[in-house]
């Protein structure tokens, strides 16, 4: 009796839960939004997900399953790149595989689109019914949709006076300089954009167009008889026109004389926040050299102990500590106006093959610099193979470029939004200088001096603010004992 009423209710639990997941809700928690059960066609749709909040389109790199096996929930799918990394994508189903809709190396899919299908366990998957309304990728995609889908209508020109024209930057100019109406003009490029070739046939036809119409200037009279002038003297050497002739934009360049690149999704985000930064954030710079003897001399006592450190690491030690004496710099902007930060997270600027990323080294002022070290080191490699989790690299209040090793000098960095300050090192270099001994005896000394530069917004941080927080961190980074930076 007992186990007749168990089992009962775990039939009733097992339908209330299924119920639960065909609405997307278990235990209260809502799965998944890329999936989307179709139960009239018996398949499970998988959608590009969001996986990161800025991310508006992303590229599958691999699957990591193939058509007939068995999906987990929980298992991973495939590999996306969004545009900050490549991050695996998680089934929040059960099911098989039937059906990849989207290939590996497939570029540019927008959100929402349709990349593979799934059926439960049982069903035969090499039935499954393809859905022919999908969502369609972006025109720059290179997805190859399999060959039982339908296919997406062809492209209508824009008519000539419809609203809404679509126009390219270089066609805009084009026209502009030759005083053309767009409206005239047909596209011939994706979403009805007019493209260079576009306004460029155009101005051609319309200066055949003149040569035949206008008619050839009859030859005008002589009113009254004209006074001879002496002829000029000759000219020596080339005669330079008057006005210089109008410029006309050329033809594009003939194919095979250059190469296109395609460019990463996270190439495409940095380009776009290094414009927002430099177009929207007034820039300040502040420039000093910090004397590195004792930070050196320290990192050669702890390498006998066998604590490898390295002088980066001291750097990202002492900006924290900076931060934590001075919380007015770790700020951020709001849109409106600046942002008390309470956790010191530092952003340590990290050269990938696919662009530049800033993983954080979060609550650095309460971390040893032999931790510093170990987290740096961790969350490089993991920038440099793609494996950044969102959370290692969203947010920040504090960023770190170093290109000392690359042997360059010094520079000034880009803020990185919504963020207050960034601070660009350079490499070291010898200085000899001549100085006094206890005894007042003149002697020859050797230093080793580090350039920082200071990149400010200077909403937030002002000239003089900035001024005290590198005097701060000179004094930080010179007496690493004394700021507890071990």
């Amino acid at each position: 009796m007992a186990a007749s009423l168990r089992l009962g209710c775990q039939g009733i639990v097992r339908s209330f839960v299924a119920g639960l997941r065909s609405r997307g809700r278990v235990g209260g928690i809502r799965l998944l939004h890329n999936t989307e059960r179709q139960w009239g066609a018996q398949s499970v749709q998988v959608y590009m997900p969001a996986l990161s909040p800025t991310m508006e389109e992303g590229n599958i790199v691999k699957w990591l399953k193939k058509e007939g096996e068995t999906v987990n929930a929980g298992d991973a799918l495939c590999e996306i790149e969004t545009d900050k990394a490549v991050v695996t994508m998680e089934s929040s189903d059960d099911g098989i595989l039937a059906k990849i809709m989207v290939q590996e190396g497939s570029r540019n899919i927008r959100l929402g689109s349709l990349i593979a299908l799934m059926v439960e366990e049982g069903q035969d998957w090499t039935k499954v019914e393809v859905p022919s309304v999908q969502s369609p990728p972006s025109a720059t995609t290179t997805t190859t949709a399999a060959p039982d889908v339908t296919a997406t209508p062809p492209k209508v020109p824009a008519q000539p006076g419809k609203l809404g024209v679509r126009i390219s930057p270089a066609a805009r100019h084009i026209l502009d300089t030759h005083g053309i109406d767009p409206k005239i003009v047909a596209p011939s490029g994706p979403r009805g954009i007019i493209t260079k070739e576009d306004a460029l046939r155009v101005v051609s036809q319309k200066g055949d167009t003149v040569a035949r119409v206008v008619p050839p200037t009859p030859a005008v009279q002589p009113i009254a008889p004209v006074t001879p002038q002496k002829p000029a003297p000759p000219a020596l050497g080339i005669q330079r026109p008057s006005e210089p002739p109008m410029s006309i934009p050329g033809k594009p360049l003939a194919p095979g004389t250059f190469t296109e690149i395609p460019t990463s999704n996270i190439r495409k985000v940095i380009a776009k926040r290094l414009t927002e930064s430099k177009s929207t954030i007034p820039h300040a710079y502040a420039t000093t050299d910090c004397d590195l003897g004792a930070v050196l001399k320290l990192r050669k006592e702890l390498a006998k102990d066998n604590i490898k450190v390295s002088v980066n690491d001291f750097i990202i030690k002492a900006t924290a500590v900076t931060l934590k004496q001075m919380p007015e710099v770790n700020v951020t902007w709001n849109g409106e106006g600046p942002s008390q930060l309470e956790s010191i997270d530092i952003s340590i600027a990290v050269a990938t093959d696919r662009g530049l990323i800033t993983p954080i080294i979060k609550q650095a002022s309460n971390k040893g610099i032999q931790e510093i070290a170990g987290t740096a080191k961790t969350l490089a490699q993991k920038a440099r193979n793609g494996k950044l989790l969102p959370e290692e690299y969203q947010g920040g209040s504090f960023s770190i470029s170093n290109l000392g090793m690359f042997g360059i000098t010094g520079f000034s960095a880009v803020i990185n939004p919504p963020q207050s300050c960034i601070l660009a090192v350079g490499r070291s270099r010898t200085e000899i200088a001549i100085a006094e001994d206890e005894e007042g005896n003149p002697e020859i000394s050797k230093k080793e001096l580090l350039n920082v530069t200071l990149s400010s917004d200077g909403r937030l941080v002002d000239d003089q603010l900035a001024s005290m927080f590198l005097d701060r961190f000179r004094s930080n980074l010179e007496n690493p004992i004394n700021c507890a930076l071990v």
